[in-house]
């Protein structure tokens, strides 16, 4: 057989595409849309829903500036409260969920908190141990070069990140304790 330089063409047609994927086609004409939401020869299906009664809540309730309302049903385990309450509030009344700013709040929201909890731990008989609840200890014994490369892991980019992120906010307080105490045994020094 010669060589012929036209391209043959394999391209099925639409009816053969259709018969042969379920539901293809979805964005032709309307005639060929037959997906289930259009549909209304499916019969009677046994669902119903009514919308449940309006759950009684604080006004201040958090609140999409998107919505009219509240859900009807909401959870109320967790109330917002102190500084890191104040920042989702702020959120959620200015700021439109499809805005950065709004995320980004949220995310400052949960860092406040989980310091006020590491502050918070340091009240109890046992407060948190980075070391041991972070995993540091564990990971040298669990092939810590083999589990990452050759992989194709993501994560592999901010590694280097990691220690600086996990142990900086313990860091922190413990030099401002050190240029504490310095401080005053000067002050002590000069008196």
């Amino acid at each position: 057989m010669p060589y012929d330089a036209r391209k043959p063409d394999l391209t099925p047609s639409a009816e053969e595409l259709r018969e042969r994927i379920p539901g293809w086609g979805a964005d032709l004409p309307e005639k060929h849309r037959r997906t289930w939401q259009e549909r209304e020869d499916y019969g009677p299906t046994g669902a119903h829903w009514e919308l449940p009664e309006q759950q009684r809540g604080h006004p201040d309730r958090e609140r999409s500036i998107e919505h009219s309302r509240l859900t009807p049903v909401f959870g109320s385990a967790q109330p917002l409260r102190g500084v890191a309450g104040a920042v989702r509030r702020i959120a959620y009344r200015r700021f439109s969920e499809g805005q950065a700013r709004h995320w980004l709040l949220l995310i400052l929201a949960d860092r406040v908190e989980s310091v006020g909890a590491h502050l918070r731990s340091f009240a109890t008989g046992r407060p948190d141990n980075p070391v041991t609840q972070t995993g540091a200890l564990s990971e040298p014994r669990h092939r810590p070069i083999g589990s990452r490369l050759g992989r194709g892991r993501v994560d592999l980019r901010h590694t280097w990140m990691d220690p600086f992120i996990v142990a900086v906010p313990w860091l922190l307080p413990v030099a401002a304790l050190v240029a504490g105490a310095r401080r005053r045994r000067r002050g002590a020094g000069r008196s």
